[in-house]
């Protein structure tokens, strides 16, 4: 019992702290979107990778001829003539066209053979931008970003001193399940750890804008080559150079989808196994953390029930696993405040998901273990179709396709 208690308080001592770093993201978030962005926005390219079919793909690609920017062009780029989505891709632009003087076309990058798909279709595509091209912006597929969303993304770069801008995805369950409920949760925990601290940020490749000249002279695409993340080799290539990468909130972006469990897995494996090759000092305390939380709280409730069919006293344990959960659910929803401002054009199905920040994040902390767990002794992932063997942060290769 003792052995418990200690580790007990120490994990209600990191929930204290947990809920500190949480009213500092709220107040960071509340205070981005007070600010006026400066009026700075030269031309971008757009470069939205796409491949196969997902749910909302339509409206999401539909959604970047929307943006109240003066002047932008947006390259769709697929590895093959073949893809499902190049039929939803030729559809949207044809259905922009008198409506829209944005300018759009598609990339055929071709099959990857030494990086990941998705890379590789990165790296033909910001060889075809626009000459007077001054800001590149990448988008993933998946995301549904509001008429500001450019306009937020690219207005930081007017400070040179910044490296990059960047958003993030907020899952929003359209349908009631499980698994999609707790891939939102779990993917919350994330969005968090972005605030104002531009050495600690990180590039997500599904919303970040750099200026051309920056990515130029930093050589970016040549730092991705060999790699299956967009995301991590810039961030690395951004933080060698000591330039802040600045998180923009109201880029946070929503990605509404469902997911079976299968699905769940598959993407929070993949998370992780990428983080371990990549970002090692990250996944290491999150490995220690997660051990530490789940054997507290799922342990300690194993203990109460123990001790309760014994007859014996259980009235602290479970006082304490109380006060560690509320410290959790604490967290989770102004976590959820904040974020609600942004989305809060899907207000309703964001309030429709608060109960599961506020219920299954203790399983979001299991499932982070789990992952963790699955990335110490694994380094194959499988994406989009394909599958990678990740030997190290320079060097994928590709088993199937």
């Amino acid at each position: 019992m003792l052995v418990f208690y200690i580790f007990a308080a120490v994990v209600i001592f990191l929930g204290i702290l947990s809920i500190r770093s949480g009213f500092g993201f709220a107040r960071y978030v509340r205070g981005e979107l007070v600010n006026a962005p400066p009026a700075y926005a030269p031309f971008a390219t757009v470069i939205a990778p796409c491949r196969g079919l997902e749910s909302g793909l339509r409206e999401n690609l539909a959604a970047l001829f929307k943006q109240t920017y003066p002047a932008y062009e947006i390259i769709f780029v697929t590895d093959s003539n073949e893809d499902p989505s190049l039929g939803v891709i030729e559809e949207t632009i044809r259905a922009a066209h008198g409506r829209s003087e944005v300018g759009a076309r598609v990339v055929i990058a071709g099959a990857a053979v030494d990086c990941g798909q998705k890379v590789h279709n990165l790296r033909v595509a910001v060889t075809q931008v626009d000459p007077h091209c001054e800001v590149l912006v990448f988008v993933d597929s998946d995301a549904r970003p509001h008429a500001q969303w450019l306009k937020s993304l690219v207005a930081p770069l007017a400070d040179q001193g910044i490296g990059a801008a960047t958003g993030y995805r907020w899952f929003l369950p359209e349908k009631d399940g499980f698994a999609s409920s707790l891939r939102s949760v779990w993917n919350a925990s994330i969005a968090s750890a972005l605030g104002s601290r531009g050495d600690k940020n990180f590039c997500w490749g599904g919303s970040t804008a750099i200026r051309r000249s920056t990515f130029d002279q930093l050589e970016v695409r040549d730092a991705w080559h060999g790699t299956v993340s967009d995301d991590f080799a810039m961030t690395r290539v951004l933080q060698h150079a000591k330039l802040p990468i600045h998180f923009v909130p109201a880029c946070l972006v929503p990605s509404l989808d469902n997911c079976s469990m299968k699905e769940l897995l598959e993407f929070t494996n993949r998370q992780l196994k990428i983080t371990r090759v990549y970002a090692p000092h990250l996944w290491k305390p999150l490995l220690i953390g997660s051990l530490l939380f789940t054997g507290v709280f799922f342990g300690g409730l194993v203990l109460v029930i123990i001790r309760a069919a014994l007859g014996l006293d259980f009235a602290l344990p479970l006082l304490l696993l109380v006060v560690i959960f509320l410290l959790g659910s604490a967290k989770a929803y102004i976590r959820w405040q904040a974020v609600a401002v942004v989305l809060s054009g899907y207000r309703k199905l964001a309030s429709k998901d608060l109960p599961a920040h506020l219920l299954l994040w203790p399983f979001a902390s299991a499932l982070f273990l789990w992952n963790a767990l699955v990335a110490g002794f694994s380094r194959r992932i499988q994406w989009r179709g394909t599958t990678y063997e990740l030997k190290s942060s320079t060097e994928a290769v590709i088993i199937r396709q």
